[in-house]
């Protein structure tokens, strides 16, 4: 989590550069032009701001919410944020493996899946053992937890 903190930390940063010592050079530079109603330059700028501050505010406001996070609320004892789950496909007997993690972390294909996906909202929660069917983007899926590594078991292990 430390990592997603981080790259939120870095846009953030450029975000606020762009906002106060770029755009404001691009408007000016588009002021200059002249006639503002049909200025090209100067709206795209305009906009281009628009965007940028409610971004500035979106990161803040997620890295706020990630610095108020608290360990101690994450089960021990099922899976949640920064467990990793094996899931049976009850279908086809196939056997996957996910990290669950944050919305920006996710990357299912690298095993990363976010805690609010379909699947990651079905599996938090649960314990070994426990079925869960989830409705995917391709169709109804039926799996089984077969294994489970809480982020407190994990951190154990790696620290």
């Amino acid at each position: 989590m430390k990592h997603v903190r981080e790259r939120l930390e870095q846009e953030l940063k450029q975000l606020e550069r762009e906002l106060r010592y770029e755009l404001p050079q691009e408007i000016k530079r588009a002021t200059a032009l002249g006639d503002l109603r049909e200025n090209a330059e100067y709206h795209a700028a305009l906009e281009r701001q628009s965007y940028v501050r409610a971004r500035v505010g979106q990161l803040r406001q997620r890295i706020s919410q990630l610095s108020s996070l608290d360990m101690s609320q994450i089960p021990r004892d099922r899976a949640g944020l920064g467990s990793q789950v094996v899931l049976e496909d009850l279908d086809t007997g196939e056997e996957v493996t996910y990290e669950l993690v944050l919305a920006e972390d996710g990357d299912p294909p690298a095993g990363r899946l976010s805690i609010s996906s379909p699947i990651g909202r079905a599996v938090a929660g649960r314990k070994i053992g426990d079925e869960i069917t989830v409705q995917t983007p391709g169709g109804e899926r039926s799996f089984e937890i077969t294994g489970l590594a809480t982020i407190h078991e994990r951190e154990d292990l790696v620290g």
